[in-house]
């Protein structure tokens, strides 16, 4: 069974965004498509592992972009939605670290992608639509 999480209607219009919230969508596919495969989850570790590293980086980066574009057009959620950013790197990073520190616990890990799959679809429909609500009604400076 193929999975597409990604979605047009997801586009929230700013192209870089929407570029980077793609890349996302489709690393979060491809980890979830590992953890599902049938066989022996020491064989799916190296892509859990990769997928941890990914997302430790990738966060960091897209939610400093998301920002940077955020603060050049005077978005005024802009602290609001900094600190929702901030939370969720932290929970990302503890999770990379716990993990690391207490194995790579099948249960654990199913309940991270779980977490990141409902985080992402809510944070790109909810929370990334009011910044391209605002972009749309003329907020760009």
């Amino acid at each position: 069974m193929v999975i597409t999480l990604w979605k047009e209607k997801y586009k929230i219009g700013i192209p870089i965004v929407d570029w980077q919230h793609k890349e996302l969508f489709d690393r979060v596919e491809q980890f979830l498509t590992a953890l599902r495969k049938n066989g022996d989850w020491e064989k799916k570790l190296p892509e859990v592992k990769k997928t941890l590293v990914f997302m430790q980086n990738y966060v960091v980066t897209h939610f400093a972009n998301e920002e940077e574009y955020q603060k050049k057009i005077g978005y005024p959620d802009f602290k609001k939605h900094q600190q929702i950013h901030k939370e969720f790197t932290d929970y990302v990073m503890k999770s990379a670290h716990d993990f690391e520190q207490e194995g790579y616990k099948e249960k654990e890990i199913q309940k991270f992608a779980g977490v990141l799959l409902a985080w992402l679809i809510n944070h790109v429909v909810a929370t990334d639509l009011k910044m391209s609500k605002y972009v749309q009604k003329g907020g760009v400076s």
